[in-house]
């Protein structure tokens, strides 16, 4: 009889909380699910691992963030949220949500433009099209306001790559340089904190506590027993879901799909996360009317042929994108519902749309399964598969995320790279007034030429698919 994985977790943790609600709190830890228990994992297998972190940038007005204002606003949010005044942690080899005190970073970051530039980041707006330009030499840029802007931008990014794995979940970092008439507003979420539904709660939600005239001052406790009450209720709604997806049909499905998966070479490239990046950006015309339920298939085959493109070999690539949200009728909190499905990539030209379409819909039948349970399923259909992906694609419909508005500005989002990858590329697709498509590669293992190539092939696919103009 098949073991479900999400059932043996519930057992542990339930033993843990029981013992644990003996103090004050009667619930002191919260369960996790399958995504964010793999975030913990991860960590705490490899001490040396960095944080998955969800970042967004803005750019402001100079002069329009106010830091204690914004600071308070943050630690409204975070006594709203449990996931934001907790600690994820692994207590007996078994990942848990220990509650704590409300805990935030609002910091400035101090720029110097004549100091050195980091290494290894791209950073680029987003009205940018084409290849980003190559931070690495932002010391041979002309003064002006690009070279600041381009510097503030590296001194974030290293700021955010050093997030420790014991700090508070979520971070806000400000920086400007003296003569920029904007300042960048980093928004950065621990992963296991965090999905896309989240960074919608959380752009509104400071954008709401900041223009509070209370300040975003909440009486001591004002509603948290609430807010944990349906944090549990979430995670355990999403934990039954896991727990049915993982029986029989999905085990045989997933075995049928990927059990011609395979690891690439350990020669062919670096282990571990990508710390050293670029980017190429470009941005086609939006995908209206019936035709949008085909973007996603056409962007997944899309990514194939840049990923072959890249790997040059005939073997199937296993591509990961995240996929689900929360049960029907939860409430909204913040967390890591999503799930990472995986898409077998066999060589070859584009394949008709409606057979990916198809192929897509069959897979998302079996959405909720846990990622574990997934790779279990491949493997005993002979995959010599760990789990290890070729690569990512994430997909943001832009109409679903509220605006981060401050002291009246709504923020402009600008789109930066050099954070290590899990993935030796990502593509990143957001759908709004335009389709912009964002590709980012480990330059430990791909040349930026080669990376830029495979950015051609992957237009061209999605340009063949959709029928977008250059």
């Amino acid at each position: 009889m098949h073991s479900s994985i999400t059932a043996a977790y519930l057992t542990r943790y339930r033993s843990l909380a029981s013992a644990a609600g003996t103090g004050p709190d009667p619930a002191p830890l919260l369960p996790l699910t399958g995504a964010q228990r793999r975030f913990l994992i991860t960590r705490h297998r490899d001490r040396l691992a960095r944080t998955d972190i969800v970042p967004l940038f803005f750019a402001f007005p100079r002069g329009t963030v106010d830091l204690p204002r914004l600071r308070r606003a943050a630690l409204r949010l975070a006594r709203r949220h449990p996931a934001l005044r907790g600690e994820f942690t692994v207590l007996r080899g078994t990942p848990v949500l220990r509650l704590g005190e409300p805990s935030v970073e609002v910091a400035r970051v101090p720029v110097d433009p004549s100091g050195p530039a980091a290494t290894g980041a791209v950073a680029t707006g987003a009205s940018a099209a084409g290849p980003a330009a190559d931070a690495g030499t932002a010391a041979g840029l002309p003064e002006g306001p690009a070279r600041a802007a381009l510097l503030r931008a590296l001194l974030l990014l290293r700021a955010l790559l050093d997030w420790p794995t014991d700090g508070p979940a979520l971070r806000l970092l400000l920086a400007a340089g003296p003569q920029d008439e904007e300042e960048l507003l980093a928004v950065a979420l621990d992963h296991a904190a965090c999905d896309e539904q989240s960074l919608g709660l959380v752009t509104e939600g400071l954008g709401a506590a900041y223009a509070d005239p209370d300040g975003g001052e909440d009486a001591p406790g004002a509603g948290q027993a609430e807010a944990v009450e349906e944090y549990r209720a979430a995670v355990e709604g999403q934990l039954a879901t896991e727990a049915r997806a993982a029986g029989e049909a999905a085990q045989q499905h997933w075995a049928a799909r990927l059990g011609a998966l395979a690891d690439a070479p350990e020669s062919s490239g670096p282990a571990g996360a990508a710390r050293s990046t670029g980017m190429a950006v470009d941005r086609l015309p939006a995908v209206t009317g019936a035709a949008r339920s085909g973007v996603f298939p056409a962007l997944l085959d899309a990514v194939a042929a840049a990923a072959h493109r890249l790997d040059g070999g005939d073997r199937v690539l296993a591509l990961g994108y995240p996929w689900g949200g929360r049960p029907a009728d939860t409430a909204p909190v913040l967390g890591c519902f999503l799930n990472t499905l995986v898409h077998p990539a066999p060589p070859g030209p584009p394949r008709p749309l409606d057979a990916l379409g198809a192929d897509w819909w069959d897979d998302l039948d079996h959405a909720d399964t846990p990622y574990d349970e997934v790779v279990r399923a491949a493997r005993s259909a002979g995959a010599s598969w760990s789990g290890a992906l070729d690569g990512l694609l994430t997909f943001e419909d832009l109409h679903r995320r509220p605006p981060l508005v401050l002291g009246g500005a709504a923020g402009r989002e600008v789109h930066l790279a050099g954070r290590p990858l899990a993935a030796p590329i990502a593509v990143s697709a957001s759908h709004g007034e335009d389709l912009l498509v964002r590709l980012a590669w480990d330059r430990e293992r791909y040349s930026d030429a080669a990376a830029e190539a495979a950015f051609a092939t992957l237009l061209a696919t999605l340009r063949h698919h959709l029928g977008t103009g250059a």
